[in-house]
């Protein structure tokens, strides 16, 4: 899967967490994306079988989805507290892990989870 798809799927998780009922416009409002780039990448990933959009509009994470969603949000908050433990200001932490979650290695992230006792 590319860093765009991951990037939609962890948002689909994240809205999901702050309200019940996520739509395409939710996810295109909070990655800054336009309605037509938001409709094209969900369409990939539901005939991908990473989401379902019932008949209301309203988006699911398919099991498969929700690993590969789960996987990366918990990369990316990983990854900020070590840069915030090691004195990298909380914002720029939070960009960098944003980029690193996506091509960092299985193996790289278990030792960096280990190693902060995760």
């Amino acid at each position: 899967m590319q860093e765009s798809g991951e990037m939609y799927l962890e948002t689909i998780l994240v809205l999901s967490r702050e309200k019940r009922d996520v739509r395409a416009i939710d996810v295109g409002q909070k990655m800054g994306y336009s309605k037509p780039s938001v409709s094209r990448a969900l369409a990939r990933l539901r005939a991908d079988g990473f989401l379902s959009v019932d008949g209301g509009g309203f988006i699911r994470l398919t099991d498969k989805g929700s690993a590969i969603a789960e996987k990366i949000y918990e990369r990316h908050h990983v990854l900020s507290e070590l840069l915030t433990r090691i004195g990298v200001d909380p914002e720029t932490a939070t960009e960098d892990a944003c980029r690193i979650e996506h091509v960092i290695s299985d193996e790289s992230f278990a030792a960096i989870k280990r190693s902060i006792g995760k």
